[in-house]
């Protein structure tokens, strides 16, 4: 069973954050031919980069879903600053169709946090504290 917590000198930590952002006025850029297919290439690319684990990602017409598992220290406003500026850049520049974009992506997002236990497990662990020892 591979681990699924990330290690570093001194944390360990299970830190998962799901995304979901739009593009500029929720247009349809995964459509277009390739987009898509080269959109998760570029973010598994800079996941790899930055440390950071892709559980899942999915694209829909005008949105995308990203499942990421990352480290302490990066920032969900960290993440989403290099994933959108990223695959951005990149896509305008090999996607005729958006050269023109000023921007690809809105500056909004969501963000939600998601470990892998639940809020009554944690609380029994922490309760049940005193009678260990």
């Amino acid at each position: 069973m591979k681990d699924i917590y990330t290690r570093t000198k001194t944390t360990v930590s299970l830190i998962n954050y799901h995304f979901v952002f739009c593009p500029r006025y929720r247009r349809k850029i995964f459509d277009v031919p390739g987009v898509e297919e080269r959109f998760k290439e570029l973010i598994v690319e800079k996941c790899d980069e930055l440390g950071i684990s892709v559980l899942a990602m999915e694209c829909h017409r005008d949105h995308a879903h990203l499942f990421l598992s990352a480290k302490p220290d990066q920032s969900p406003a960290f993440i989403m600053q290099k994933l959108k500026g990223y695959t951005g850049r990149i896509l305008r520049a090999e996607f005729p169709k958006f050269s023109r974009m000023p921007s690809m992506w809105t500056r909004s997002y969501f963000v939600s946090t998601a470990g892998n236990v639940s809020s009554q497990t944690i609380r029994k662990y922490v309760e049940t504290q005193k009678t260990r020892y």
